[in-house]
């Protein structure tokens, strides 16, 4: 089986009436509407570094998707499209099978068309670029956050991190905790929803710690957050509390959450979001005038994940 039998097998899709040229042709033709501007974003993950051999070919596809889809989400971003380069080492039915199954129902799940790519022989990588639409001028930033806001995440933090953790040490997790590491669900329907409400957001990827860390550099600006008001589960609360280990949520990173900041007058909007998409958004600081972090109830270093 040589790559384009398997583009035709396994990666060839029905996509929506505003894709005019999808899989097959050299590159994608798609039709745009003025009203909206095009966000587009790509992530590799490779074996080894952001999944081990160990993992499904379900979950790698689902992860491999899923991460970049976090990035739209943080943008407050609607997901339209993407395209997958994969290197294989070898041509595994099975595994392409599994994999390409998975795929499909997540870019079902979120209502997003494959819509070209690439298939090359080598180590096992996946590469993803999806391009999503928001309206003109609308997008969320990294670089809107103002002194005085209130500083907000979504869901818990550190279970993924957790997960690892007892996994590289061969000791239990719970399904939730691994599922949290191998299916993260991105918040694209938050992302929407705070459009014109919130001034910053990002999807904590590499820890909460560094990321937040994004807007405050970007913004120019510092925060305050406590320990005390991070959302953890009962699972890695009882950890922290047996360790005193606050870096798995402060820096442990593959959380995919959001991360946002709003005026305090919005206060009662990220409440109603919270009603209306049955989402944990937790309260953890205020963005000051100086620059840095400050964690209250946390003096220790912590490092988050870094590629170099």
């Amino acid at each position: 089986m040589n790559e384009f039998s398997i583009i035709d097998k396994y990666f060839s899709w029905n996509c929506d009436n505003s894709v005019r040229v999808g899989v097959g042709d050299d590159c994608a033709v798609i039709e745009l509407d003025s009203e909206y501007q095009i966000v587009t974003s790509v992530d590799t993950l490779i074996e080894g570094v952001h999944f081990s051999s160990s993992n499904s070919a379900a979950d790698i596809a689902y992860k491999s998707l899923s991460v970049n889809l976090s990035d739209l989400a943080a943008m407050g971003a609607i997901a339209k499209y993407f395209t997958l380069a994969i290197s294989l080492p070898r041509v595994d039915e099975k595994w392409l099978s599994e994999f390409a199954n998975s795929l499909k129902q997540i870019a079902n799940k979120y209502n997003i068309d494959l819509v070209g790519g690439d298939t090359t022989k080598g180590h096992l990588s996946i590469t993803i670029n999806v391009t999503g639409f928001i309206e003109r001028g609308k997008s969320l930033l990294r670089s809107g956050a103002k002194p005085g806001d209130l500083i907000f995440v979504s869901n818990n933090i550190g279970d993924a991190a957790y997960a690892l953790r007892q996994k590289q040490r061969n000791e239990p997790a719970t399904l939730s905790a691994m599922n949290r590491l191998n299916t993260p669900e991105p918040r694209l329907s938050l992302g929407r929803s705070l459009v014109g409400i919130a001034n910053s957001c990002i999807d904590i990827s590499d820890g909460l710690e560094q990321d937040l860390s994004h807007i405050l550099n970007s913004s120019k600006v510092g925060a305050r957050i406590s320990t005390d008001r991070l959302p953890l589960s009962k699972e890695v609360s009882e950890y922290i509390e047996s360790t005193g280990d606050w870096c798995i949520a402060l820096a442990g990173g593959d959380d995919y959450e959001l991360c946002f900041s709003v005026d305090k007058r919005n206060k009662k909007n990220v409440h109603q979001i919270e009603s209306d998409l049955k989402i944990k958004l937790s309260e953890i600081g205020v963005i000051t005038p100086n620059g840095g972090l400050i964690v209250d109830g946390f003096s220790a270093d912590c490092s988050s994940y870094r590629h170099f």
